[in-house]
């Protein structure tokens, strides 16, 4: 019995380490990750191939595992980031395209007041979450614990925004400058399309009511393209590609935004 009782204790710790303690009720967990039509690399792609083949054309998916970012994964544990950020100021936007709505709450309330799981009744601009709009000043020591992606563009530096987003919760399809999205814990799902093909949506409605109720109706030519990442996965996205996001499970997300 106390061998059982061990086992059972291990697996429980194995399963924390996976979502690093930002579990999902199963009931909560709407959609599953879809197909990939983005190509995938690892680390043996080149930075020549990279600029040659992805960094002014299309997206891709890039697998580098977690062994690099160890530290980095270990602060944004759910009970690290209480511990030493909990009483921290974030601010968040409202999840439709323009984000015209920002409002300033602790970590700690974000967490137990306003982190719950999107529904296919509420709509972007009632739906509120952390992403990006970080003061480097106060996330500082965080951000330098971040093994940044692996790949660059000429004459541009990166800035990071950091966030973290409840089931169900993403943005819906917008557009800026080329960047990686890495996701932490969880798993994120992508739809991307080039910028002289711009997606059918209303800005005030979420990704994940455009999921089930528009993406079946469209024609195959104009399905955008998609691929679900998870921990140790980044995506990369070229200028002014139009892409919408949608958290399967709480996710933990870095985006490193270039300029």
């Amino acid at each position: 019995m106390c061998a059982f009782y061990f086992l059972f204790a291990l697996f429980i710790y194995f399963l924390e380490i996976d979502h690093g303690g930002w579990s999902t009720d199963k009931e909560a967990v709407l959609v599953t990750p879809g197909p990939c039509t983005i190509d995938v690399r690892d680390h043996t792609l080149t930075q020549k191939e990279f600029l040659h083949r992805y960094a002014y054309s299309k997206p891709l998916i890039i697998k580098r595992g977690r062994n690099e970012n160890h530290n980095f994964l270990k602060s944004c544990r759910k009970k690290n980031m209480l511990e030493k950020y909990g009483s921290k100021k974030i601010r968040l936007s409202s999840a439709n395209t323009h984000s015209y709505q920002k409002v300033d709450v602790t970590l700690q309330y974000y967490v137990e007041n306003v982190l719950k799981p999107q529904t296919l009744q509420m709509m972007g601009n009632e739906t509120f979450y952390w992403f990006g709009d970080n003061n480097y000043t106060e996330w500082q020591e965080l951000f330098d614990m971040y093994s940044a992606p692996p790949y660059y563009l000429p004459d541009m530096t990166g800035v990071y925004s950091f966030g973290l987003a409840g089931a169900g919760t993403g943005v819906p399809f917008h557009f800026h400058g080329p960047g990686f999205g890495e996701v932490i814990y969880g798993r994120k799902r992508w739809f991307l399309t080039p910028p002289d093909k711009k997606p059918n949506f209303h800005p005030n409605r979420t990704t994940l009511q455009w999921l089930i109720e528009d993406l079946p109706k469209l024609g195959s030519e104009d399905h955008p393209l998609e691929c679900t990442i998870g921990p140790g996965e980044m995506i990369y996205f070229p200028d002014r590609w139009w892409h919408g996001t949608l958290n399967i499970d709480t996710s933990v997300f870095i985006s490193t935004f270039l300029g």
